[in-house]
């Protein structure tokens, strides 16, 4: 009888597990449970429960069933099985292995336990990994991994041709590698300096960042390498870096034209040449690892500049190849140093081309041609001299009238580019204008005619943003513009057609007509932001140009009306702003660039880990994110999407301009919002730099107050960030500005140093002798500017709270010091009386002396008045005066106002 009943809620609970209701068929086992089922029952009812309760995601509990299952029936295979993925999904890989395994044993066929096994073997595999990932972000970690022959077991992970594994250990050996010289030698030893610069060129993209990543790390510690770390026994690094340095540079050049390498991986083996080959600054003046890789690798980044991506050619390329060459190679030819450098690199780039253009036949002229692009897009002057080159020029304006689209391209696009430098410009203008309008009205092709178009723009931009000077006939400007919005908003075009749309309106929106027009265009303006989130990176330079011109965010002089007329006088040209260029048209851009969502675009965009974003890109962005907050009300949509986060990277990074661009914008942030939240976590230490660089005396006056407003508001927030002002040797400069003669400047800086003497390093140097620094401030008490007098007698206040010996020496340094703390006292704003208030309080408990000397004067008649008066932070300081002066005996409890 109990028998069955136990059978009959078996196959009751199986019925209800089948049908899903795990917590019925739960119900019936544990029911059948308690009916006094046999061992052999028991053991089968307990690994059903565990099957319920993995389906219910109770995995403490399932462990739980399946263990009881197996101490019934210790060869369960079923229970083994259901317990080791319990296990799994706790995260006790090493005990889920143990069961899995056992189950292999009983059954050896079974494919479901061989792949389980195999899963969770790769499982713990990848874990461990991850752990030494960890483990190598210390320094002792990645020391103790390195000693303990670590470098071999990742060569074992980069070998199984597993992404995530090779990721992990490539992670692992950036760790090892990071700011350690002789770690790094020793790790190319091992695995190879070939073998790690050729996993570069991995189909693989995020494998190949990583590879990009660590080979950087690997430049950086051989350039800069520390001094400690392991050594031979005679103390002596073995290997020689500065040769390391070279073969790995010299495997990054064969890299460039290596066939079958991944496009990503030669962009990523550009980048790291345009990272580390040319010198940091110009005051080091040892250029010679640019002249190496100019005389070993030359010819090898000029191959990839000349390679097209479509059609395919011998050498796979990404759209961004060419200009990561360009880039390259303008970095190259300006880190040389003297004539006869530049003319050797001239000569190289010269003999290159026409080592193409003669004797190859039509695809020789196409790649010479397609390598002057590179040059005139990088270094131009070796561009425009190679365009002199016999029968180049000639053969640009020949193909551009090919019936092959593919040589039209090539032959446009270098048209385009030649027309953008001024050397060449009026040639072209005398001869290309017609043969791009001919292309633009005649070709059927989108991609020839909208390339016609830019050129067309270039030549019509001329004139800049000089309203007098346009090049095109009324109305036509317009036309163009509508024409690359058109372009731009087709997102059946392919994406690097449709950038050269956005080129031909970096060019057009100098034009005050077309940027009305383009900030009123939604789908264009969305259209623009989404193609500088996408993969083609090269469109991010001619983002940044239309929105400085839509933003009125380049350098404009208002000109002198006296020189105006003298040159009107003198019949020369005089510049004109366009009626639409005013302020208030400008400021309407700006809202509706901001209601698009600009900033976000903004911040993808700084983001981007490309050599496309070069030093002038960032300074485009530093320029329009300044724009952009220019008006207090609209600075909370600017943090609100990240401007705050993204204005970081540009203020510590880029030309002299953009930092200084992109640090002013930081303190108008900081001076309006909360910092806190602007500059969330560790993010809010890292402004403290870029506000100080606006210290500096080569800054405007007004950078100079934005920093110190903003540098005030840092300092009043936590001890930590008065220490990084401090670290960053502030306080000097700060203190220059306490002598300005204008009078804000004068105030935000005593501002500022009032908030900082809450550290005890600035407290020591207000009571170090020798120095006027207490008598400014006291000064500074009696000034006429209310602003400056509450800054300086709250600095006062709370210096003499924190160190009473300054008390003693307040008489001392001028002889007006009681008539400052009387007027104090008796000033109608209730906050100067209350702060002198603390100042004689603090003087009065500091020694009995002073407090005489105040007793004896108008103070203790003005504390009496004050002492009566209603409740307030006044009256109590001032009856504490009082309070102490009877205890010192100076006067009678009855002349203390009670």
């Amino acid at each position: 009888m109990t028998a069955s009943s136990v059978e009959q809620l078996r196959k009751d609970g199986n019925e209800l597990f089948k049908c899903g209701d795990y917590e019925g068929a739960l119900t019936a086992y544990t029911q059948a449970l308690g009916l006094g089922a046999t061992p052999q029952d028991q053991a089968i009812l307990h690994r059903n429960r565990a099957a319920c309760h993995l389906k219910l995601e109770d995995y403490e509990k399932a462990e739980t069933e399946a263990t009881k299952a197996i101490e019934k029936d210790g060869g369960d295979v079923k229970a083994l099985y259901r317990r080791s993925q319990a296990l799994e999904k706790l995260g006790r890989l090493d005990q889920a292995v143990l069961d899995l395994q056992r189950c292999v044993s009983l059954e050896p066929k079974n494919k479901v336990f061989q792949e389980a096994l195999r899963n969770i073997a790769g499982q713990i595999q990848e874990k461990a990994s991850q752990n030494l990932v960890v483990l190598a972000r210390e320094d002792a970690g990645a020391e103790k991994i390195f000693r303990s022959n670590g470098v071999q077991l990742l060569q074992r992970l980069l070998d199984t041709g597993e992404p995530d594994l090779m990721l992990a250990a490539l992670r692992t050996l950036v760790g090892i590698c990071s700011e350690h010289q002789s770690r790094t030698v020793a790790t190319l030893s091992v695995l190879g300096t070939r073998r790690m610069v050729s996993m570069l060129g991995v189909e693989n993209q995020a494998v190949s960042l990583a590879a990009c990543h660590l080979l950087q790390v690997m430049f950086d510690a051989l350039k800069e390498g520390v001094k400690k770390g392991f050594r031979g026994k005679e103390g002596a690094i073995i290997v020689d870096p500065a040769r390391e340095l070279k073969v790995l540079i010299s495997n990054l050049l064969e890299l460039l034209t290596e066939v079958g390498v991944s496009g990503q991986g030669r962009d990523n083996a550009l980048t790291l040449l345009i990272k580390v080959v040319p010198r940091k600054s110009p005051k080091d003046p040892n250029n010679s690892l640019t002249l190496w890789v100019i005389d070993q690798g030359l010819k090898k980044i000029l191959e990839v500049g000349g390679s097209v991506q479509d059609p395919p050619g011998e050498l796979t390329v990404t759209a961004n190849s060419r200009m990561s060459a360009s880039i390259l190679l303008s970095k190259l030819f300006d880190d040389l140093k003297c004539d006869a450098e530049r003319e050797n690199f001239h000569r190289l780039c010269e003999n290159y081309i026409k080592s193409w253009f003669e004797g190859h036949g039509l695809a020789g002229k196409l790649r010479a041609i397609q390598t002057v692009s590179c040059l005139l897009q990088g270094p131009c002057d070796a561009g425009n001299r190679a365009l002199e080159l016999n029968g180049v020029m000639e053969s640009v304006i020949a193909l551009c009238a090919s019936e092959q689209e593919e040589e039209q391209l090539v032959a446009v696009e270098a048209l385009i580019h030649a027309a953008g430098k001024a050397k060449r410009a009026s040639f072209i203008t005398a001869n290309g204008v017609s043969l791009l309008k001919d292309l633009y009205k005649r070709s059927e092709k989108d991609s020839i005619r909208i390339r016609a178009l830019v050129g067309l723009c270039k030549l019509g931009s001329a004139g800049g943003t000089d309203f007098s000077m346009k090049q095109f006939a009324e109305g036509s400007t317009l036309k163009l513009a509508k024409q690359c919005r058109k372009w731009l908003c087709n997102d059946q075009m392919d994406v690097g057609t449709r950038r050269w749309a956005v080129e031909g309106l970096a060019y057009l929106t100098f034009d005050a007509d077309v940027k009305e027009e383009f900030v009123e265009d939604a789908a264009a303006l969305k259209a623009l932001f989404q193609l500088s989130k996408s993969e083609e990176r090269s469109v991010l330079f001619a983002v940044a140009s239309a929105l400085v011109n839509c933003t009125n965010s380049y350098d404009y002089e208002e000109p002198d009306p006296k020189m105006v007329e003298l040159a009107k006088y003198a019949k020369q040209h005089v510049p004109e702003q366009h009626p639409k260029d005013k302020p208030s048209f400008v400021r309407a851009r700006v809202k509706k660039l901001l209601a698009a969502g600009v900033v976000s675009a903004m911040t993808c965009m700084v983001k981007t880990e490309s050599p496309v974003l070069t030093s002038s890109c960032r300074e485009l962005l530093s320029r329009v994110f300044l724009a952009l907050v220019e008006e207090v009300e609209d600075r909370g949509t600017v943090v609100a999407q990240g401007g705050g986060k993204a204005l970081l990277p540009l203020a510590l990074e880029g030309t002299d301009v953009g930092q200084t661009k992109a640090a002013q914008a930081l303190a108008k942030l900081t001076i309006t919002s909360n910092p806190e939240m602007t500059f969330p976590g560790e993010r809010i230490y890292e402004v403290v730099r870029p506000l100080v660089s606006l210290l500096h005396l080569n800054c405007s006056g007004l950078q100079n107050f934005e920093a110190l407003m903003a540098l005030t508001n840092l300092a009043g927030i936590s001890e930590r960030l008065r220490q990084k002002i401090l670290k960053e040797k502030a306080v000097p400069m700060i203190e220059g500005y306490m002598f300005e003669e204008h009078e804000m400047l004068r105030r935000a800086a005593t501002e500022c140093m009032c908030n900082l003497a809450m550290s005890k390093e600035v407290q020591d140097l207000f009571e170090a002798t020798g120095n006027d620094r207490l008598k400014l401030l006291v000064l500074y008490s009696g000034e006429e500017d209310e602003l400056l007098r509450r800054a300086a007698a709250g600095g006062l206040a709370m210096l003499t709270s924190m160190r009473p010996s300054l008390c003693s020496r307040i008489p001392q340094v001028t002889t007006h010091w009681l008539e400052i703390l009387q007027a104090l006292l008796l000033s109608p704003s209730q906050e100067l009386q209350h702060r002198g208030a603390v100042v004689v309080l603090n003087m009065v408990e500091a020694s009995r002396e002073i407090a005489s000397t105040l007793m004896e004067s108008e103070v203790l008649e003005i504390l009496s008045v004050l002492a009566k008066d209603k409740e307030s932070p006044v009256t109590r300081a001032a009856t504490a005066c009082l309070g102490k002066a009877v205890e010192y005996g100076l006067i009678k409890p009855s002349q203390d106002g009670k």
